[in-house]
């Protein structure tokens, strides 16, 4: 049986599949141009109407027992397994993610439900001292509607780590997932829960242009938001939901370094540098934004990761074993060429790539970037390597804190420890010692600083209980006191 039997054609999900207020839309696979599917929009009229049915649903959820949430959860984790052949396609074709990290996503996104259902049982609150004679505790309570607004670079893993734990806590969730993406991003996550054996009203997948979104962020009965996406666009959901006294979780972009210190092998320096960014065509916010290379051994880093870029296959995912799949749309392609292009221009070496073929973009490495130069401040967001040398490691740490960004941070060296102390000395919400910058795991609290944030905000029993709850005082007398007045 498959998840998505075409229910979900032309409509949205809200309790129900049905029409949504807005035209349908077709998705298209980048590889080929050919259409998936029309999924139905919704308009800032169906968020307002799915934001009262959440509202009232999420009342008898919360009260349930928690082992009635747990056991969803753990079904739905079920249900990413068992579906994975189904889901891992329809990511290859609406994404271009190529297979093995399309069950990467799957498997990761089962064990944010697994951690989710075990995060249903976790204590609730603690007991707090107090100078008076009466009991005196704090609990977490649920916050009631939760807005997730998601992007389309990862698209099961960025909507399912907000989704997942806020339903296990006891709230109800309003889901906006990419357009670009929102059948991998969205119709599988309503299909899955719903067979999971959610009730109905507590998870609404409403696609939609900015206005929705900007609706979900406004609607009094949404209380908290977790976005994930650009900078640009986190500005403004900041901005918004700051209007309307709201608590918000912005994961943004990255510009992030990887120090590679003239004590490691080459080799096996470049191979990892290679996949912190080509990986997923580097459409991830956590990619090795700049190689800083210690000058003794940067020319050879520079020949040995150009030899990798260039032995890379590019290709449509879902017809061979390709390494890189397409980039997502035309605009995302052009905006990496232009920053390719204004780099060469500004003075870096073109050492490997550079060029496409639709949207097939090959691997790219730069070399000799210019500190000004596109490709070393802004983020790229696709399968593009800046590489510039470093004298004494002092510079290389100015080199890396010189960013308003600070997500990942890799570096690689034989010695551990000089890794430890280098990292104290630059922002980062993530640091990888003899690692590249791509790496998340459930378990594990994530998130940026500067621009790439507003902190840790997903993954750990911590972090998500703080994110998707409101805490709560509470204390008890065994009779009543007497006062003054």
């Amino acid at each position: 049986m498959t998840l998505l039997d075409g229910r979900w054609i032309g409509k949205l999900y809200s309790g129900e599949w049905k029409p949504g207020g807005g035209k349908t839309h077709d998705v298209l696979s980048p590889a080929t141009g050919e259409v998936l599917g029309a999924i139905g929009t919704a308009t800032p009229e169906d968020v307002t109407d799915a934001a009262r049915v959440a509202n009232d649903a999420r009342v008898e959820w919360a009260a349930r027992p928690y082992t009635e949430r747990a056991a969803v959860l753990r079904r739905a984790g079920d249900l990413w397994k068992s579906h994975a052949d189904e889901i891992v396609d329809w990511l290859m074709r609406e994404s271009g993610a190529i297979g093995p990290f399309g069950h990467f996503q799957v498997t990761t996104s089962a064990e944010e439900c697994y951690e989710a259902a075990a995060l249903a049982a976790a204590p609730y609150g603690e007991l707090l001292r107090s100078h008076e004679q009466r009991l005196s505790m704090s609990r977490h309570v649920p916050v009631g509607v939760v807005g997730v607004i998601s992007p389309f670079n990862v698209p099961t893993i960025l909507a399912i780590r907000a989704v997942a734990p806020a339903l296990a806590l006891g709230n109800a969730v309003i889901l906006k997932p990419d357009l670009r993406t929102s059948i991998s991003g969205g119709a599988v996550i309503a299909a899955l829960f719903a067979e999971a054996g959610l009730p109905e009203g507590l998870l609404h997948v409403l696609p939609g242009g900015a206005d929705v979104g900007e609706a979900v962020v406004a609607d009094p009965l949404v209380r908290v938001i977790a976005f994930t996406g650009s900078t640009r666009a986190g500005r403004a959901v900041g901005a918004l939901a700051a209007q309307h006294l709201k608590r918000v979780h912005l994961e943004l972009g990255g510009n992030s370094a990887l120090l590679i210190l003239d004590d490691v092998d080459i080799e096996k320096a470049a191979s990892v540098g290679a996949w912190g960014s080509f990986v997923h065509m580097g459409q991830i916010c956590m990619a090795t934004s700049r190689h800083l290379v210690q000058t003794g051994i940067a020319a050879d880093y520079v020949s040995a990761l150009a030899a990798h870029a260039d032995h890379l296959p590019v290709g449509d995912p879902t017809t061979g074993t390709v390494a890189l799949g397409p980039i997502i749309d035309e605009k995302q392609r052009d905006a990496i060429h232009g920053i390719v292009t204004r780099s060469v221009m500004a003075g870096a070496r073109l050492a490997a790539g550079g060029t496409y073929d639709d949207l097939y973009y090959r691997p790219t490495v730069l070399a000799d970037v210019p500190r000004t130069a596109p490709a070393y401040t802004d983020e790229i967001f696709g399968p593009v390597a800046p590489i510039v040398a470093f004298d004494a490691v002092e510079e290389a740490i100015r080199m890396a804190s010189d960013t308003p960004y600070g997500l990942s941070l890799g570096i690689l060296t034989t010695d551990v420890t000089r890794g430890l102390e280098i990292a104290e000395q630059i922002p980062s919400g993530l640091v990888h010692i003899n690692d590249q910058t791509v790496n998340d795991e459930a378990t594990v609290p994530f998130g940026g600083v500067g621009n790439s944030g507003t902190g840790s905000r997903h993954g750990g029993a911590k972090a998500n209980l703080e994110a998707f709850t409101d805490v709560q005082w509470i204390t008890v007398r065994g009779s009543l006191p007497a006062y003054p007045f």
